[in-house]
Parts: structure tokens; C-alpha cells; sequence
């Protein structure tokens, strides 16, 4: 069997790579890796740490992309790889741009796709922006459907897809027996300066395009207010490159000096970064599953989640985008220990560490 695995973001990376890793171990299985570059830096660090090579890469990424030109670019790239190798699955990932533009190609190839990270939904198609459409159009084009939980099987089912849908767990657990060290030594210098022994660190990210501007404002003043009262929290955010992302969060915050703001990390120094936080402030989608794995309480930065699962397990909780009320969430755990330890001690839903070999087995039963 050839399998084609495409992604093109690192958060995509993260994920596909622990199921390369058993791809490639698998007997009767040539796997084949296809990077868009969709993002470049970010991506290339992410396959450095893992040290994957790319079969291929179509190198998309240019200045001002956008949406249109990386699908349009994306279907044009795939198709002649696609005539060229006739794999016989192609896996894609989530709900980027890349994950939905490659399930377009293959098939208008006739090639069948399996969809890793299936059946995530908020219910609103404008949030997150463009990622709940991508995921959508994404689930109606694969024949195959890896669910992390059983709500996610639950959504493909209520949207009408029933066939070839597995639960398997999550990838991104799969991913810390690679990553996480107890010994582990950052790379990053402005980590290595963190006293994560004498102080309460807070993990912060913050960069969806549907927070960019007065959300975003509001994210900020509030980490600026709890680290005036706060003093002796670091707060310890790897800033996107993306101007408008950083102009805002420079703007705000960088008079602080308990606010360490620094470059984006590798995924090395991230994952140990959550395993050695006190809690997590994000907007980001992968954090909320990865975070709960260490028992780090997590507050989402945005007013819904495709991602219940946590929030009903107690280790979540969606804050939204209001400066009082990310202010009293966050105030809530440092001043009381009963609240934070019901967050830090539920369970996470997202899996034992093995959807990838499920995955693989379900992949070495299709007759091709």
C-alpha cells in the first residue's frame, strides 16, 4: 500500500509526524511525505525535531498569501505528484487550508482520503475562520475518518456519515513520548532564563485571525492587569510572526517585565514549556488537547471550542474574549487552590498515546 501523508502547517506536523513514524514501520506500507509549505519556518522546525525528511515539498508559502491563492496554488501543485505517484490513500490532516485543498485534489484524482483529526465541530462555519468550513468540506470528501473521541464520531454521524469512521484517540498525544523529557534542556535562551522553579509560569498563546485586532486588545490588557497584581507569575509568550499579531502584543505588553516575550518555539521547547507550566492561556486548537496531558488547566481565549471534550472533562474552560472575564478566570486559579486542582486533576479525553498504530491498523485492513 502507498500512502501519501500531505500536511503544510506545524500544527499539522505535530500530529502527522508520530503517525509517519508508524507508517513507516509498518510492514507492506510505503509512505510517502508530501509538504505544501504553507507555513515554511515553522513547518521545517517541526521536521527537524522529529527528523523526518520530506519526500516532497511544493514550497507554496509566499508574502500576502492568501486563502485563495494557497488553495488554488495547493490543487495545481498536487495534481501532477498525484498522476506522477498513484498512491492509493492520501492522509491529510485536521482542518487547514492544505488539509482541504489536498482531499480536493485527490479527488478529483479518484484517489481516496483519510481524514486524521475528524468530525471537530463548533457549529458555526465563520469561527474558527476558515478552519470549521475547511474540516466540513474536508469530512464529505474522505472515504476514511479518524476520530479522536466519541463526540467527534457522534458529529460525522449526525451529519450523515456513518462509513469507515474510527475513534482512535488523538496524534498529538502519540507525540510526547518523542518530545517530552524530564531532563530536557530548552533550546530557546529566553527559556533557559525562566525560573520555572522559584515562580507560577503561564503559557500563553494567542494569534487566530478572528481574535486579530480589539479581541486580541482585550487578550492582552488582561495578562497586563493579572501581571501588575501578579508580580511573581511569568508569563511566557512565543509571539506569531504574523505583524499584525505581534504589533498589538508588543504594543501592550512589552513594558512588562514579567511578560517574556519571545519568538515562536519548536515543538520541543513548547511541549516541555506546557509540562513545566502552571497553567495554559491559548487560542489555539492543538493546546487544549495538549495541556490537559500534563495536567495544566487551560483557559481558551475564544468564545466556543470544537473541542467539548476537555471542557466537559473540568481541565478546560472557554473564557471568550472579554478583558474582565479572562482577568477573573485566570485571577480565580492563582487565588484558589480548590478550583485549580479540579482543573489539574480531571481527566484528559484525548487518548492513550497509540491512535497512530490504530490508524495504521485500520489503513493494513483496506484490500487496495
Amino acid at each position: 500500500m502507498k500512502v501519501l501523508v500531505v500536511f503544510g502547517t506545524r500544527p499539522e506536523a505535530i500530529k502527522m509526524c508520530p503517525l509517519v513514524y508508524k507508517l513507516k514501520e509498518a510492514d507492506g506500507v510505503d509512505c510517502v511525505v508530501c509538504l505544501t509549505g504553507q507555513h515554511k519556518e515553522m513547518l521545517q522546525q517541526v521536521m527537524d525535531a522529529f527528523g523526518i525528511k520530506a519526500d516532497y515539498n511544493l514550497g507554496i508559502m509566499k508574502d500576502r498569501q492568501t486563502l485563495t491563492s494557497i488553495t488554488t496554488t495547493i490543487l495545481e501543485s498536487m495534481e501532477p505528484l498525484l498522476k506522477e505517484l498513484r498512491p492509493d490513500i492520501v492522509l491529510v490532516h485536521g482542518d487547514t487550508t492544505t488539509s482541504y485543498a489536498a482531499a480536493l485534489a485527490a479527488f478529483y484524482q479518484q484517489i481516496p482520503v483519510g481524514h486524521v483529526e475528524a468530525g471537530l465541530r463548533t457549529g458555526n462555519i465563520y469561527s474558527p475562520f476558515p478552519e470549521e468550513m475547511n474540516r466540513l468540506l474536508t469530512d464529505r470528501i474522505c472515504t476514511y475518518h479518524f476520530a479522536p473521541t466519541e463526540k467527534n464520531r457522534n458529529n460525522l454521524l449526525a451529519e450523515g456519515i456513518s462509513k469507515n469512521v474510527y475513534v482512535t484517540g488523538n496524534t498529538v498525544i502519540d507525540a510526547f513520548q518523542y518530545t517530552v523529557k524530564d531532563d530536557y534542556q530548552f533550546a530557546s535562551e529566553n527559556l533557559r532564563i525562566i525560573d520555572f522553579k522559584g515562580c507560577r509560569v503561564v503559557a500563553v498563546t494567542a494569534h487566530r485571525r478572528e481574535n486579530l485586532g480589539e479581541p486580541l486588545r482585550n487578550i492582552c490588557n488582561a495578562i497586563k492587569r493579572l501581571a501588575n497584581e501578579y508580580p511573581n507569575v511569568a508569563f511566557v509568550y512565543p509571539v506569531h510572526l504574523n505583524p499584525a499579531v505581534r504589533e498589538t502584543v508588543f504594543d501592550i505588553l512589552s513594558s512588562m517585565s514579567n511578560v517574556h516575550l519571545i519568538d515562536p518555539v519548536d515543538v520541543l521547547d513548547m511541549h516541555n514549556l506546557l509540562a513545566r507550566s502552571f497553567m495554559v492561556m491559548t487560542d489555539s486548537g492543538g493546546l487544549q488537547e495538549e495541556a490537559p496531558h500534563f495536567g495544566k488547566p487551560v483557559l481558551v481565549l475564544r468564545t466556543e471550542t470544537e473541542r467539548p471534550e476537555a471542557v466537559d472533562a473540568g481541565t478546560v474552560k472557554v473564557v471568550g474574549v472579554n478583558e474582565n472575564d479572562i482577568y477573573n478566570a485566570a485571577k480565580m486559579l492563582f487565588d484558589n487552590q480548590e478550583a485549580y486542582n479540579a482543573m489539574a486533576h480531571a481527566v484528559n479525553p484525548y487518548g492513550d498515546g497509540h491512535a497512530s498504530e490504530r490508524i495504521v491498523e485500520v489503513l493494513r485492513g483496506i484490500d487496495c
